[in-house]
C-alpha cells in the first residue's frame, strides 16, 4: 500500500456511523463471522489458529501489539462495507474529493518558464470524476504511482490550469509526498 491508498482507506473509515467492536474477544468474533472458519482468521492476521481460538475463548487477552495491530486493521477494513460503499457513490458522482498534500510538484512549461520542482502545500477539491477514478483504481489494485498520476491530473487540471482558464500547455509531476490526506 502506498501514500494514497492509505489516505482513501483513513478517509473510508471516517465515515463509520458506529465503532468498531473494542474488546478482543469482539473483534475476533466479527472477523470470524465474516471469514467463516478460525482457520482463515489465523492466516489473515499472521497467527496459528490455536492463537485465534484462545483469543475467542478469552484465554488469552493481551497480544503482542503488532497482532493486536494487525486485528484492528483486518476488523476496520471490513467494518460497515455499505456505508463505505454509499460514501463513496455519494464523492464519485456528486460531491468529489478534497485532496490535502505537501508534495514536491515539478513542472513541464513552454521555454522561458521555470520547471525547477518545489515543495508545496495543497489543499484542492477534485471534482466527482477524480474520486470516481480513484476509486476505481484502488478496487483494480492498481499501485501506487498509478493513483499518483490520477491525482497529479486532478491537481494540474484544478489547481495549475485552474479548469483550463490558464498555462494550457502546462504538465504537472507528483513526486516526494511529505504527506497525503483525503476527505469526502
Amino acid at each position: 500500500m502506498g501514500d494514497i491508498d492509505d489516505a482513501l482507506d483513513r478517509a473510508d473509515q471516517e465515515a463509520f456511523t458506529r465503532e468498531p467492536p473494542k474488546s478482543l474477544k469482539a473483534r475476533i468474533n466479527f472477523l470470524l463471522k465474516q471469514l467463516k472458519t478460525t482457520k482463515a482468521v489465523a492466516q489473515e492476521l499472521g497467527v496459528t489458529q490455536r492463537s485465534v481460538e484462545r483469543y475467542r475463548t478469552g484465554e488469552r487477552k493481551h497480544p503482542p501489539k503488532a497482532i493486536a495491530d494487525r486485528i484492528d486493521a483486518a476488523v476496520r477494513a471490513r467494518w460497515q462495507p455499505q456505508v463505505r460503499r454509499r460514501r463513496q457513490k455519494q464523492a464519485a458522482t456528486s460531491t468529489g474529493i478534497t485532496v490535502e498534500t505537501r508534495a514536491r510538484f515539478g513542472y513541464t512549461a513552454p521555454i522561458g518558464t521555470t520547471d525547477d520542482g518545489r515543495m508545496r502545500r495543497l489543499t484542492v477539491h477534485l471534482p466527482p470524476e477524480y474520486a470516481r477514478r480513484l476509486f476505481d483504481a484502488q478496487r483494480q489494485g492498481v499501485g501506487d504511482q498509478q493513483l499518483r498520476e490520477i491525482v497529479a491530473e486532478g491537481l494540474q487540471e484544478v489547481y495549475f490550469k485552474d479548469n483550463g482558464r490558464r498555462a494550457q500547455d502546462l504538465e504537472v509531476a507528483f513526486t516526494d509526498i511529505d504527506y497525503f490526506d483525503v476527505s469526502f
